[in-house]
């Protein structure tokens, strides 16, 4: 598990690197503000992480530019090829998962390697797409970047797709995606364009 994270209070060092970031990109959307930032939050019955939290209120509200591939969504919308008709996205409702766990191919096992029924499988591959987490765009492809909101991965990024969910960040045994965690360490390597991918 990853911990370590201050998700309660954004560090002036965080907040003067993502405004950095986003200032140098013309299209940087104007920030939301508190109101709407707080808005979200009763709707939805969470607080949202910071940095995440203070960017969107006071820095920007999405990056064409990136990250990811298609650009940084603004507060509350859902990437195009998302799809209609899909279950409601609980985002009080904790993550479940708390390390990598590739399903590809029909690998039908918990993070834990317990083997699970087709539709225990289904409903935790259902649970890592829409409980606990906002979506922040996609790779195209049905690669989707994920800011998990509630449980104890709060304020981590994880990459979701067919194949599995994979944080990004360092974590000890296994670097699949090196990277300082959280949002802002994210954003920070996007904009130096390194690989999200430690093969790569």
């Amino acid at each position: 598990m990853m911990t370590g994270m201050n998700t309660e209070t954004c560090a002036p060092s965080e907040a003067a690197a993502l405004r950095e970031i986003f200032a140098s990109h013309p299209d940087a959307a104007p920030p939301a503000g508190w109101e709407a930032v707080r808005s979200f939050e009763a709707e939805h019955g969470i607080v949202l992480p910071e940095p995440y939290r203070s960017c969107v209120a006071e820095i920007s509200d999405g990056l064409r530019a990136g990250p990811p591939d298609y650009g940084l969504l603004p507060l509350a919308q859902t990437p195009s090829d998302w799809g209609e008709g899909r279950a409601e996205r609980l985002l009080a409702q904790p993550f479940p998962l708390t390390e990598a766990w590739q399903w590809e191919g029909g690998d039908e096992e918990d993070e834990g390697g317990e083997e699970l029924s087709d539709e225990e499988f289904e409903t935790r591959v259902e649970a890592v797409y829409d409980h606990g987490s906002l979506l922040l765009g996609t790779d195209g492809c049905g690669m989707y970047w994920h800011l998990i909101t509630t449980g104890p991965q709060r304020g981590h990024v994880w990459l979701i797709d067919e194949f599995g969910a994979i944080p990004f960040g360092t974590r000890p045994g296994a670097l699949l995606m090196p990277g300082t965690p959280g949002i802002a360490g994210w954003v920070a390597h996007w904009a130096e364009g390194r690989s999200w991918f430690a093969d790569d």
